[in-house]
């Protein structure tokens, strides 16, 4: 072996980038609205029924849509009357569904309060740590060819593996709960500075938590940083939405989230299938499905 060889290794090793892989999938835009009640009283019932029958027919191809589906919400509380949710395979069909709706006449009585952009992320904590460490073992410079070429194998074997989870179903539960977090990076505390090991640790103790809930909540995390004002965005599914309750308030004990993790709001809302549109806007609630 070269007696250089060690030397090389050893530099590689002390150069390992802090940066954790992650593979991406669906493009994801959130819609949070207010609905204008004032004016769509004064319409008169056919032409409510001609616009609801025109948005409906748009909303129904968009949760059939095979590139990416789209779910309506009925919000809870004051940050908004609905909201909502669409999947798609990159910003430019997102873009495509924000015009199609600002088409509708129905966009006439909505009146957006905030919305979200992200895109659907896995981490790989422990492929990376692996995958880091063979690497400065042979001696790799990190960012070399050699290097590119192996973290580009890794990235797309996770991706062809994952792809269920990257391109997902919008889940057809009755509730969802989203909102956006940050980890830490303050004086004292700060996510980014700790070593890669120790945080894969500390990401593995908090999917333990997420893992015992796996047949109550349906869960989708969005990556945003360089998208929109926080870092990630968090979706929630379930059919009883006190799941919610429960497994966030027992994830705040992780040390993962009680030293590190900062929330914005949350946005509650009842799925509101396309073809009960016109009942929402009667003063009805969604029917069970």
């Amino acid at each position: 072996m070269s007696p250089t060889r060690p030397i090389r290794t050893q530099a590689a090793a002390a150069a390992i980038p802090p940066v954790p892989l992650t593979i991406e999938g669906y493009s994801v835009l959130h819609q949070m609205m207010r609905f204008r009640w004032g004016g769509w009283r004064q319409l008169g019932s056919r032409e409510k029924t001609e616009i609801v029958d025109e948005a409906s027919a748009v909303l129904a191809k968009m949760e059939q849509n095979a590139s990416g589906e789209s779910g309506l919400y009925s919000l809870l509380g004051h940050k908004g009357d609905l909201m909502l949710v669409h999947f798609r395979r990159s910003f430019d069909e997102l873009n495509r569904a924000e015009m199609e709706l600002a088409r509708l006449r129905l966009s006439d009585y909505l009146e957006p309060t905030t919305s979200y952009l992200s895109v659907i992320e896995l981490g790989l904590y422990e492929s990376t740590i692996k995958t880091y460490r063979e690497l400065a073992d042979r001696g790799v410079e990190p960012h070399s060819e050699e290097w590119n070429r192996a973290i580009a194998e890794t990235v797309a074997r996770q991706k062809e593996a994952m792809r269920p989870r990257l391109f997902p179903e919008l889940p057809k539960h009755r509730y969802i709960s989203f909102y956006p977090m940050d980890r830490r990076r303050g004086e004292e505390k700060n996510w980014y500075t700790l070593p890669i090991e120790e945080r894969a640790r500390q990401m593995n103790e908090h999917g333990m938590v997420g893992r015992r809930y796996a047949g109550e909540v349906k869960q989708i995390i969005s990556g945003s940083i360089g998208f929109d004002d926080w870092e990630w965005g968090v979706d929630l599914f379930a059919d009883d939405p006190l799941v919610f309750k429960k497994l966030i308030y027992e994830m705040r004990f992780d040390e993962v989230s009680a030293v590190y993790a900062l929330f914005g709001h949350f946005y509650i809302g009842v799925r509101c299938p396309a073809a009960e549109l016109g009942k929402l806007l009667s003063g009805e609630l969604p029917e069970k499905q």
